[in-house]
């Protein structure tokens, strides 16, 4: 007879006990297991071309270009239809990719190391905000600004990080959380965090003056520099939960556009998928409600781990950008306590006096309970090519947590 709840504290601690910290910046062919040319890594469960949401889409065509594939994007999205590109979660490679979660071997990728258990994952560097390509957008500014970040900031970032060897990021998301972050929608003060601490590698390993100043510059506007850091160290903290025996505890949750799709320790590598939701979305101006795209990204590994949605009480900063309030921020921050197997003993929210957030999602609990992971959101068009309409909330799916408690029992029934 399996011993659910021994199973599950085990997922919890390795989850508590990871150490993640920066180790490097690569190109993706360099360092993600199982890369290729003809490989695009993207968001979310397995999903083929003709599925794809229109960001996905977009942001696929977009790549194609980049990597010199396709000259233009409707040439690209005839070679992506033509099964000459694979198509692979980002999770199924020990990545995650933000939005359409657009992976291609060209791609500079952050390097975050477990130190307690060895494993590593990466994710893309952030872009900034609006037209860009993991929000669908495939505009010759798009490409520019990537064979930029492929040709000047992956050197730069890469001999600096070398420089410092490694920057421990479990200390700064802490902190960041006292300052007004929740990580997923905010990272504002987490990203001025790490911009300080390596700024100064920056600036020693300095050989092009213009290089380096476009990078600390680009570095400096981008409240979401943070980003791919949180998102990496959550899926590196993560990993070592997967594939415990009778464990219950949500190892991915993840959306593309299209589906919605969760993973969980006890149940291996089975993706547990039904359709995405649509965002209750603060738009920006100059779009309508029907513009808007079904939920879509790997960032949810936030509040797989703990943070974003799960630690929103500690920013009411964020609240109203993503169109809710401080009540309701408050109110939801504290249901997730009841779906969760414990407290973060590192990562606390100020306004609960200190309280650890919620950590480690229970799929017994959330059906039990009727209570759905809560997530804030970047939320991209429904087209191809246009980029992002706003941000905003999300309830998670109950079908997933359902189809996995039935898949759990059955497994484990004798």
């Amino acid at each position: 007879m399996v011993d659910i709840e021994k199973a599950n504290q085990e997922a919890f601690k390795r989850l508590l006990d990871a150490r993640p910290v920066w180790i490097g910046v690569e190109k993706a062919i360099d360092v993600i297991p199982g890369m290729k040319k003809n490989l695009i890594l993207h968001a979310g469960p397995p999903v083929t071309w003709d599925r794809m949401s229109g960001p996905q889409k977009g942001a696929v065509m977009g790549v194609l270009v980049y990597e010199g594939l396709a000259k233009t994007p409707e040439e690209a999205a005839v070679l992506a239809a033509s099964g000459e590109i694979e198509f692979e979660p980002c999770h199924h490679h020990s990545t995650v990719g933000p939005m359409a979660g657009i992976v291609s071997a060209s791609m500079p990728v952050v390097v975050v190391k477990n130190e307690t258990f060895g494993n590593v994952a990466f994710n893309t560097l952030n872009e900034g905000i609006g037209k860009v390509l993991r929000m669908g957008a495939y505009s010759p500014d798009v490409i520019e600004r990537l064979k930029w970040m492929e040709n000047v900031m992956l050197p730069v970032l890469s001999k600096a990080i070398k420089k410092a060897e490694k920057m421990e990021l479990k200390p700064i998301i802490a902190e960041a959380l006292t300052m007004g972050d929740e990580l997923h929608n905010r990272s504002r003060a987490a990203s001025y965090l790490l911009f300080a601490k390596i700024t100064p590698y920056l600036l020693e390993t300095m050989e092009d003056t213009k290089n380096t100043n476009d990078v600390i510059n680009f570095m400096q506007a981008n409240i979401h520099t943070f980003l791919p850091f949180i998102m990496a160290s959550c899926k590196a903290s993560l990993d070592p939960a997967r594939n415990i025996e009778g464990s219950t505890m949500v190892t991915a949750m993840s959306r593309n556009g299209t589906d919605w799709g969760i993973q969980v320790s006890g149940l291996g590598d089975e993706w547990f998928v039904t359709e995405a939701p649509v965002p209750d979305v603060l738009l920006f101006p100059g779009f309508k409600k029907e513009d808007v795209g079904r939920d879509i990204g790997d960032s949810s590994i936030m509040e797989t781990a703990g943070l974003g949605g799960f630690a929103i009480a500690a920013a009411p900063a964020i609240i109203q950008f993503v169109g809710g309030n401080v009540a309701l921020g408050t109110s939801k921050n504290l249901s997730m306590y009841e779906i969760t197997i414990g407290e973060n003993n590192i990562y606390k929210i100020p306004n609960f006096d200190g309280r650890g957030t919620p950590t480690g999602i229970d799929i017994r609990k959330v059906v039990e309970k009727n209570i759905v992971p809560f997530l804030d959101t970047g939320v991209a068009h429904k087209d191809a090519g246009v980029g992002q309409v706003g941000a905003g909330l999300v309830d998670a799916p109950m079908k997933v947590f359902k189809d996995a408690v039935v898949a759990f029992a059955k497994k484990y029934a004798s």
